[in-house]
């Protein structure tokens, strides 16, 4: 981040609107959330309406005449385009305007560079910003030695600038191994999971929505919070034990948000897909965000281009004291609090505790429908049968009797054979 006030960038925003219906406004509100994570300030927000994105300069000549003047009278050292800009868009705009030219695809890869602090997330990181700015070296070179530095100019990425294409192909080659290297591990970490059925449940939702904050309150994660974009990368997995006595794995993943750039879904997908073996998603959502209904869309959309179906899903409308507090502020109204695609709806506050009950209620009776009833005597031989019912199983009564001990319990069907 740029600590000296005197050196944060000062950029104007840039976004494309072709149906009156579109998000742009929405969009744009974002992408200034996110220059902000990436430590600059934004002085304008410039909207234009067109039939389609111009193939050359992403706006058109009047419009890029205007950012010009805009720039000039405030300062601006940069602009941020809401959209990707191709290799042709991001060189003809850098030489009209001679201002320093950023899309949101790398304005996100900054943060992402910054954010990075496993082994894991910083090769994933490179992997894509070496994709994204191989195409668009020639542009780039020009465009990010304007200011030497600055945002957009983060990570690994940066010096693989002065490498020839010949140099990044391999460089993007080897990356991609390690990347294929720690998809086997996590493969391999799954299978062993699936010989001890622990069930694991998974933390998704749009950025900043609640999903480390939810992992700290529930198991002592340690876990960083912010209220930032992308505060935290890198994704973590706990154990915890519920109320019921029976063990869960509990796994977060990075936060969501609308146009995620493809390079980043690519990179991080091995990591995304742990939803995808999850038995159990936990949909976290912020309801004090004015664009909650939008968010909760791009949710499903990047789970459905993951190809996680089919799963519980137990959404939890999450910062319900911020959302209150903006609804009698007149910020926001207030909103319907409703998932028709979820198979449980709670309201919560996590970070005060209200809530968590609930949710692992809520845990706790989708393990169960899945589970068999059973109801027997053990042999007080085989009375470690039962310590193994109580970690994988759900224990309702053990009562010692003549014969043995009785026992009546909900088990996963993979353990049935083992406790017969």
């Amino acid at each position: 981040m740029l600590e000296n006030s005197e050196n944060i960038e000062k950029v104007i925003l840039v976004g494309v609107c072709l149906d009156e219906k579109d998000d742009t406004k929405d969009s744009i509100e974002e992408l200034e959330d996110l220059v902000k994570t990436a430590g600059a300030v934004t002085v304008a927000k410039v909207i234009q309406n067109r039939e389609k994105i111009h193939p050359g300069t992403y706006v058109g000549k009047g419009k890029i005449e205007e950012i010009k003047e805009m720039a000039d009278e405030l300062g601006a050292t940069g602009i941020v385009c809401d959209d990707e800009l191709s290799p042709a868009q991001l060189s003809n705009l850098e030489s009209e305007l001679e201002l320093k030219v950023m899309d949101r695809t790398l304005i996100i890869l900054d943060i992402f560079a910054e954010r990075a602090r496993t082994r894991e997330g910083k090769i994933q990181v490179e992997l894509a910003q070496l994709k994204y700015r191989a195409s668009r070296l020639v542009g780039l070179r020009s465009s990010l030695s304007r200011l030497g530095g600055g945002i957009g100019t983060r990570g690994p990425g940066e010096k693989k600038l002065e490498m020839d294409r010949r140099l990044i192909k391999d460089r993007i080659s080897m990356l991609k191994q390690e990347v294929e290297n720690i998809k086997n591990q996590r493969e391999t970490a799954r299978k062993n999971r699936e010989k001890n059925p622990v069930t694991v449940v998974s933390v998704v939702g749009y950025t900043n929505a609640g999903k480390s904050t939810f992992l700290n309150v529930l198991t002592k994660a340690g876990v960083l919070e912010e209220d930032k974009l992308f505060a935290t990368l890198d994704p973590t997995t706990r154990n915890y034990k519920l109320p019921s006595g029976q063990e869960i794995l509990v796994t977060d993943t990075v936060g969501f948000i609308r146009k995620l750039p493809h390079h980043l879904i690519d990179a991080f997908r091995s990591t995304l897909e742990e939803a995808k073996y999850a038995d159990i998603i936990l949909h976290m959502v912020d309801s004090s965000n004015p664009q909650m209904d939008k968010q909760i869309h791009t949710v499903y959309e990047t789970l459905g281009n993951l190809g996680v179906e089919d799963k519980p899903v137990i959404t939890v409308f999450n910062k319900s004291d911020k959302m209150q507090d903006a609804v009698a502020n007149g910020e926001i109204e207030k909103p319907l609090l409703r998932d028709s695609r979820a198979d449980y709806v709670i309201n919560a506050s996590v970070k005060k505790g209200d809530g968590i009950e609930a949710i692992l209620d809520a845990v706790e009776s989708i393990i169960r429908d899945s589970k068999k009833y059973i109801a027997k005597v053990f042999s007080y031989a085989d009375a470690g049968k039962i310590q193994y019912i109580r970690k994988y199983g759900e224990l309702l009564k053990e009562e010692y009797v003549e014969e043995g001990i009785y026992v009546e319990a909900y088990i996963p069907a993979e353990i049935e054979g083992k406790v017969n």
